[in-house]
């Protein structure tokens, strides 16, 4: 849904976590300490627009961010809504669901999907070169 020459910000299709989505650094790093200090700031600093996008539009009961990579070792880093009674809650999205889906919830970010990823690409592009939609 975004892509620059440093970054790109994809959106993961996880079941009952319908704001969900990855920071994937582009070259080839293991680990955050790996970037060069301005790639660390370029990074972190799209992590914390993904945040503040998702808080200003959906007023979330928490912002989850995570940088596991164990299966794949690669950079990335995850962004996700929580919502009081999402599956997991208030477990860690990958913990065993506790509940069904909140399929109005999810109906509901449906909805406000397109101003949604609109506002992630314009936070994104600001102040950045070379950035395209995707």
């Amino acid at each position: 849904m975004f892509a620059n020459d440093k970054f790109r910000l994809v959106r993961a299709d996880e079941k009952g976590y319908p704001a969900f989505y990855r920071v994937v650094w582009n070259d080839h790093v293991r680990e955050f300490s790996d970037l060069a200090p301005a790639d660390r700031i370029e990074c972190i600093e799209a992590v914390a627009a993904v945040e503040r996008v998702l808080r200003e539009h959906l007023q979330p009961s928490k912002i989850n961010i995570a940088s596991l990579g164990n299966m794949v070792a690669h950079l990335h880093w995850h962004v996700v809504a929580r919502f009081e009674g999402d599956p997991a809650w208030p477990a860690s999205v990958w913990s065993a669901p506790q509940r069904d889906a909140d399929s109005q919830r999810a109906a509901a970010i449906g909805n406000i999907r397109m101003n949604l990823e609109d506002a992630l690409r314009s936070a994104l592009a600001d102040g950045r070169g070379n950035c395209t939609a995707s």
